[in-house]
């Protein structure tokens, strides 16, 4: 089976991660340092092509009133860009919270607070992801999905 990237797009970084073969868990992989859009979409499709990925998910900053903003405007735009350069179903995925939930479970974890933000983001990917994931897997128990 298949398995699912999740991206949290900054300005400076894209945090990665990825699903297991089964769609149960996310973990984080890596974050990107972001130098142009064909860098990104080059390192991006190693990834897909590594993993074996078929559905790629977006982190979705909407604001906390859940209206978008300026930074959703421009995440929407570089997905609009993606899948136009990649072969795979991309899907936006609300990620309000998602990086103080990955900063508070790296220090539960025992991971400094100032350490790598490269690993916030790969942790916040991971958390935007495993959010999709258990969505998926609730659809499915209550039977939404056919």
């Amino acid at each position: 089976m298949s398995r699912i990237l999740a991206l949290d797009i900054g300005e400076k970084r894209i945090g990665v991660a990825v699903s297991d073969q089964t769609r149960t868990l996310a973990r984080p992989v890596q974050a990107i340092v972001r130098a142009s859009l064909d860098s990104d979409i080059q390192a991006l499709a190693d990834l897909l092509a590594h993993y074996n990925v078929d559905t790629l998910v977006i982190g979705y900053p909407l604001s906390l009133s859940g209206e978008e903003g300026p930074q959703a405007v421009r995440v929407k735009r570089y997905a609009e860009r993606l899948t136009a350069k990649l072969p795979i179903t991309v899907t936006l995925w609300d990620e309000r919270y998602s990086t103080l939930e990955a900063t508070e479970k790296l220090v539960a974890a025992g991971r400094r607070r100032q350490g790598d933000k490269g690993q916030v983001d790969a942790a916040a990917a991971a958390v935007i992801l495993q959010g999709y994931l258990d969505s998926r897997r609730d659809a499915v128990c209550n039977g939404e999905f056919h």
